[in-house]
């Protein structure tokens, strides 16, 4: 993966490509910023969208509903397009990445206004009310898959707005990207090309609007398998090589030497975790294998490099430090990959001055943010599409307690409407 790239601007083209407009044009047009974004069908859009089940693998049905809103606005059908990402990933798709694109009515840079389709399985079943303030599922067994259909809401219901209404906008790309939640990989395998190359690009996902996400860390995965010896436990157990003796020796070690959890070390902050282990099969066999999956993330690639050798040199170690009576070992073998690289992106770039223009155009107040998760924006801003990512209301996603806020959801629909109008 390559890394995360930033533009250097001037401040001319600073205020062009926030703009997206001459300001000759602008007297010769209705003002963008004059236009109120439609918050009664942002939230028909949301709610229809949150009663659609649409799990990583299977968002074909979600695809399907946001190409029914837009042909009925009046977008045409050569305008809607869908790659062939989900032929690429390891989880089986139907459906590849939608991609819009809209014709500009004002000159400017084009712009690309984007959200994630699937969501985590806990929010099958979801049936969406709105509960005062909040939308919430009403069956208490399910999340309610804000995260991200609010983020696919606050971008449809732009592209909506500005078809019935045919507001005046910059050429404009939509982007549904499927299977983030297993990997980003709608954003890993979209081609800039088939986006138009956009030169300004905003992300719909989690938290507040105001909170302006210009970075995150790098996240790299490991499945460690580990092979030892069975025997009877009871009867001979002395001729045996438990898996998970080496499993519990190499996490300990972890533990104790400071390389699992929060990491800071030589001034450089990390974190690692062993999360998943299947092992064993009976109490009275001495384990024979055991699988582990583990993480290690780090904004700094060097840095995350020595936490994964860290994990891989514990369980090696591990391994020597269990045998058999007649001096026999069992053996471990480390599958890694990266699956996000971190990004940074600076200050001026054009995708973050926009934004910052666009919040404090609702009167609110931006304030840039570094996640230690990963974000379509991680594989946006590698793929040479520098991205920032904008909150919806999304609260205690991939959880039955989830919740959107509707005032921070009709915030990130006027956020949106201005990004898409160059106002």
């Amino acid at each position: 993966m390559s890394k995360a790239r930033s533009s250097k601007v001037t401040a001319s083209s600073q205020a062009k490509a926030a703009s997206g407009t001459a300001g000759s044009v602008r007297r010769a047009t209705v003002a963008p910023q004059q236009a109120a974004a439609d918050l009664a069908t942002a939230r028909k859009i949301l709610l229809d969208l949150l009663a659609i089940p649409g799990i990583s693998g299977d968002e074909k049905a979600v695809a399907d509903r946001v190409v029914k809103w837009l042909r009925e606005a009046g977008c045409p059908s050569s305008a809607i397009a869908f790659d062939a990402a989900h032929a690429k990933t390891p989880v089986k798709g139907n459906v590849g990445n939608l991609i819009v694109h809209l014709p500009g009515t004002l000159p400017g840079p084009r712009r690309l206004l984007m959200a994630h389709m699937d969501t985590v399985p806990v929010c099958l079943g979801a049936k969406p009310v709105v509960a005062g303030k909040f939308v919430k599922s009403a069956d208490p067994k399910t999340g309610l898959g804000g995260d991200d259909r609010a983020g696919v809401a606050v971008v449809l219901a732009t592209a909506v707005q500005l078809l019935k209404s045919k507001l005046p906008h910059p050429p404009l790309t939509l982007l549904f990207a499927i299977q983030e939640e297993v990997g980003l990989y709608g954003a890993r395998f979209v081609k800039a090309a088939d986006l138009g190359r956009p030169r300004l690009a905003f992300n719909f996902d989690g938290g507040a609007v105001e909170k302006i996400t210009v970075g995150a860390t790098g996240g790299y995965r490991m499945d460690i398998a580990i092979e030892g010896i069975p025997s009877h436990a009871g009867v001979a157990p002395e001729k045996g090589v438990s898996a998970i003796a080496i499993a519990a020796l190499a996490v300990a070690s972890l533990v104790e030497n400071g390389w699992h959890g929060l990491i800071e070390k030589d001034g450089k902050r990390g974190t690692s975790n062993v999360g998943v282990i299947h092992a064993g099969a009976a109490t009275n066999v001495v384990a024979e294998s055991a699988t582990i999956r583990a993480e290690a993330r780090g904004h700094d690639a060097a840095f995350r490099g020595k936490i994964v050798k860290a994990i891989e040199k514990a369980f090696a170690d591990a391994v020597k430090k269990v045998k058999s009576v007649d001096g026999k070992t069992g053996r471990v073998t480390v599958e890694g990959r990266l699956d996000y690289e971190a990004f940074r992106l600076a200050d001026d770039e054009p995708c973050v001055v926009a934004a910052g223009a666009a919040v404090r155009g609702i009167g609110l107040e931006p304030r840039l943010d570094i996640s230690n998760g990963g974000l379509d924006a991680n594989w946006m801003a590698a793929n040479g599409v520098p991205t920032v990512t904008l909150g919806c209301g999304q609260m205690e996603i991939h959880t039955t307690n989830e919740k959107l806020d509707l005032a921070t959801f009709e915030n990130a629909c006027r956020v949106a409407l201005r990004l898409a109008t160059g106002a």
